[in-house]
């Protein structure tokens, strides 16, 4: 293993860092609502996810009136802001505090900015839910553990990225999404799904028909899984015999308990190439699905690099 994959992979013990986790989740929870309460509807929920930024977690423009506003967690010097297009920028540094102390200020610098916030204050896919203005409980924020996190998802944030733009067909963004705390991209048939069952805790059935309803082949990362997160596949419905299909590469494996391949995190940060082995991991476990299932292939992926080499992309001429 290289020095720079040293840097660029780092390690974090899942259990090093489980109180911040999850205070962490509910912050990010709150500020995934606000999104979600100004943002039309798009493709299963892709409207109300967050995006790895250049320095953490970020809405992304969010619409508002005849503005826009956006909302970022700043990993690096560790600060909350919201930026306006008509009222400007409120923030505060990001430190040990209450998640009920992080709402009352994220609803105060909303409130000075001229932005309503009509969420439902309570977090979904959690158990026990408890309501953010009563939560006196989650309060941990280690500012290392948080920045590597972040280099965690800025590696996951480019390899994901890269296996999706092998796909022409429906795929969502590479988005965090704040109920499950887990970076995704998924892939979609075009044919539709049976209904979901639902079943998620603190979360209406028919989010999950509307997330699953086109059948797919989803991955991601999460942070919160093994020594130190994992890489995850799976596909909805499961094709028959998906669960017996050997993964690549080394340390992949199929969990009966989350039903879906993982890929541990530690094995990937100490492969000699851990672009290719998370590559690896992402390919074989979609061919899987795709392959099982009868995905029109052919239409629906293509070379990224088609256009390499043109006069386009060499700048002589074009775009």
């Amino acid at each position: 293993m290289t020095g720079s994959s040293t840097v660029n992979w780092p390690s974090l013990q899942v259990s090093d860092w489980t109180d911040t986790r999850e205070t962490l989740h509910m912050w990010t929870q709150i500020v995934g609502k606000v999104r979600m309460a100004h943002a039309p509807l798009v493709n299963h929920w892709w409207q109300v996810p967050l995006y790895v930024s250049p320095r953490g977690l970020t809405t992304s423009t969010v619409p508002y009136r005849s503005g826009a506003f956006e909302i970022e967690f700043d990993l690096l010097d560790h600060r909350f802001e919201i930026r306006s297009s008509n009222t400007g920028t409120r923030g505060f540094p990001l430190r040990p505090m209450t998640v009920a102390a992080f709402y009352s200020q994220v609803m105060d610098l909303l409130d000075q900015l001229g932005i309503k916030a009509p969420i439902r204050p309570v977090p979904n896919e959690v158990d026990p839910a408890i309501p953010f203005a009563e939560d006196h409980e989650h309060a941990s924020y280690d500012t290392e553990a948080v920045t590597l996190f972040w280099r965690q998802l800025l590696q996951a944030n480019r390899v994901v990225g890269e296996f999706r733009s092998h796909f022409v067909g429906k795929v969502s963004p590479v988005h965090f999404f704040w109920g499950g705390m887990d970076l995704a991209c998924t892939r979609f048939s075009g044919r539709p799904a049976p209904e979901h069952p639902g079943g998620v805790p603190n979360c209406g059935d028919w989010v999950m028909v509307e997330g699953y309803s086109r059948e797919l082949s989803s991955c991601g990362f999460w942070p919160g899984g093994g020594e130190e997160g994992a890489f995850y596949s799976y596909a909805y419905p499961a094709p028959d015999g998906f669960a017996e299909q050997p993964p690549g590469p080394e340390g992949a494996f199929y969990s009966t308990e989350f039903q879906q391949f993982l890929f541990p995190y530690e094995a990937a940060r100490t492969a000699p190439d851990p672009d290719r082995a998370v590559a690896e991991f992402l390919h074989s476990t979609y061919e899987a699905a795709a392959n099982l299932g009868h995905w029109d292939r052919p239409a629906l992926e293509d070379d990224p690099m088609r256009w390499h080499g043109t006069p386009a992309t060499t700048g002589s001429d074009g775009i």
